[in-house]
């Protein structure tokens, strides 16, 4: 049998070793972790709506109507009205015609790539696209092509030598950089070559755009030129789950073939009921975008005055680069070490070489709490 534990014993020497943290309160900035106090900047609840008192009332009233679970596949006796409710509002808030549900982004991207595309075509993505992705055109049998991160040229050649039926797979906003993909130019290179586009809009939906329409909002794109968008509950919609917006077609192709759709159980009725509910503040509350966009300014700007190179990100994920897990690591511990948690990303989450703190922001911090990072963050200045 394979020796795990020198495995793991390697992991920890290279500085590359996981471990569960586990949380005594809420996901909120100010967080109980293991029974110490800690400020957080590594959530993803852009919105601070995980632990919203509304979100967490629909939630309940979900439960004592639907119950605490859906019993089984949306194809079988899984699919309640409170789903096919959330599908429509999404369908709406997004523009397209129909949406559908899935239990996880993973899942999402997996149903969408598999079911579009087969051994005889050809999935171009970009290097820095979710793990999700990946998996997806590998699992498909499609031949994988990559292109160097937004580079328009490469992705112009990938997709010049594409064979078969081709699908541009690509996140709106990176997660570990926090930029933007060039969308509107990739948009019209799949017009130009018949690709099908494919937006993981993952880390965008509620945050960018006037109305919280995620990348596309930001770049004004329609569903014609973005004919596939995916977006995951579990990051500005403050619950859990994800969905796959477009055509009633391709919905409908997704519900006839999508194995991770059709062999999944379905999310709780109650966590729709709550995502609904989240759903209507992120539409309502607009404020909560703007204190974004403040937060993030604040800190960039004090983050460079201290002498920081720091990415071109206007989004809520402000990534540090380290360099090296070891830098890294003693980075994230010198900051908890004064109350503050920021968990270092390492390889091969990242490239080699370009570790990093990924410090997000949420509309529930304060402005007080980002000058509470950037002074602690001065003991690591360069």
């Amino acid at each position: 049998m394979k020796d795990l534990r020198s495995a793991l014993t390697q992991a920890r020497e290279q500085h590359l070793y996981r471990r569960r943290r586990v949380l005594d309160s809420p996901q909120q900035p100010h967080l109980v972790v293991e029974g110490r106090s800690l400020l957080s900047f590594c959530s993803n609840d852009y919105l601070g709506l995980a632990s919203d008192p509304r979100v967490a009332q629909a939630l309940c009233k979900g439960v004592a109507h639907w119950g605490s679970g859906s019993g089984s596949a949306h194809l079988v006796s899984g699919h309640s009205r409170a789903h096919h409710a959330l599908e429509e509002a999404l369908a709406d808030f997004t523009g397209r015609e129909r949406a559908l549900l899935f239990s996880s982004g993973y899942l999402a991207n997996l149903a969408v790539i598999t079911s579009l595309c087969g051994r005889r075509d050809t999935v171009v993505q970009d290097k820095l696209n979710h793990a999700s992705l990946i998996d997806g055109a590998r699992l498909s049998g499609a031949e994988l092509k990559r292109y160097a991160h937004n580079d328009m040229a490469a992705a112009r050649k990938r997709l010049t030598t594409a064979r078969g039926e081709c699908l541009l797979a690509v996140d709106g906003v990176f997660s570990m950089d926090g930029d933007l993909a060039e969308l509107p130019a990739l948009a019209a290179l799949c017009r130009e070559h018949d690709a099908w586009l494919m937006v993981d809009d993952a880390h965008g939906l509620g945050v960018l755009g006037k109305a919280g329409g995620g990348s596309l909002g930001h770049f004004g794109l329609n569903p014609d030129q973005v004919p596939v968008l995916m977006g995951t509950l579990g990051k500005a919609f403050g619950t859990a789950g994800a969905f796959v917006a477009g055509s009633a077609d391709l919905i409908e192709t997704l519900i006839q073939k999508a194995r991770s759709y059709i062999f999944t159980t379905a999310l709780p009725a109650a966590l729709a009921e709550a995502t609904l509910a989240s759903l209507g503040i992120l539409r309502e509350e607009a404020w909560r975008r703007r204190h974004l966009e403040v937060l993030v300014a604040r800190f960039r700007q004090g983050a460079q005055q201290l002498g920081f190179e720091l990415p071109p990100s206007g989004t809520p994920i402000q990534p540090l680069i380290a360099g090296r897990s070891e830098t890294a690591m003693a980075w994230s511990q010198a900051l908890e070490s004064q109350g503050i948690l920021v968990t270092a990303i390492r390889p091969p989450t990242v490239p080699e070489g370009s570790a990093r703190l990924r410090i997000t922001f949420s509309a529930a911090h304060q402005e007080q709490d980002v000058d509470r990072l950037l002074a602690a963050l001065e003991d690591l200045a360069p």
